[in-house]
């Protein structure tokens, strides 16, 4: 009798708590992300601990570079699934976004943590690319005075190309163009295409081109050679 009873009053709530969730995944997809927040957030009033939910509403503060809200959504997923690298990453960059867009000062209070979060995840998922990825960003655009380490990026590089040889040279690459040596980050893209043939690995070699090495008739011809690629 107790299980009837249970049926019948709160099936019918699962149920429109499901297809509100349904919906606002729709939109989400859709990329409606106003839309979708309003009915995530309806759901969430309904389960507040409801995980996909909150990583959604995450999702989209980070779209809408509300960082604050962004870090409030992930911190609480990480404080529900702590063993999830994915949520440690998310915060992270959050916490980071958040780190560019304050004064020095109070950014270089967050930088410890930042890092943190990321070391975190690939500790919890050993495999974690976009972690590493982040990393790399994170010691190549800090002051030394303050942490950055172009030796440190490379250690991660490294880490990449062993679990994905493209995204080995591609963050090579990037370390490469980022310390303005043009002609060593010419030749990791052009591994990165060789291995994997990207739209990525293509368009970072003609924006090489183009931008840094003053050549775009090169990056003309690499973006036709991919167009032709793609049609074939």
């Amino acid at each position: 009798m107790k299980h009837s009873i249970y049926l019948f009053v709160f099936l019918p709530f699962m149920m429109w708590s499901q297809s509100n969730f349904e919906k606002a995944e729709k939109l989400f997809k859709e990329k409606q992300f106003d839309q979708a927040q309003s009915v995530f957030e309806t759901v969430l009033k309904t389960d507040p601990l409801d995980i996909k939910t909150i990583e959604y509403l995450g999702d989209i503060a980070g779209q809408n570079k509300s960082w604050d809200k962004a870090i409030g959504y992930y911190k609480k997923l990480k404080q529900l699934k702590p063993s999830e690298a994915n949520y440690h990453y998310k915060y992270g960059g959050a916490l980071g976004m958040k780190a560019k867009d304050s004064n020095k000062f109070k950014a270089l209070g967050m930088i410890h943590e930042v890092k943190s979060s990321f070391e975190k995840a690939i500790s919890l998922n050993p495999k974690h690319i976009e972690a590493r990825w982040a990393l790399i960003e994170l010691y190549i655009q800090l002051p030394g005075i303050v942490g950055g380490s172009e030796s440190k990026a490379i250690k991660y590089s490294n880490e990449l190309a062993r679990l994905s040889a493209v995204d080995g040279y591609m963050s090579r690459g990037h370390i490469e163009e980022y310390f303005r040596r043009y002609l060593v980050a010419e030749q990791q893209y052009k591994k990165a295409i060789t291995a994997g043939g990207s739209k990525t690995s293509y368009y970072k070699l003609a924006n090489l081109y183009k931008n840094k090495m003053r050549e775009p008739e090169k990056a003309k011809t690499i973006i036709e050679i991919y167009n032709n690629k793609v049609q074939d």
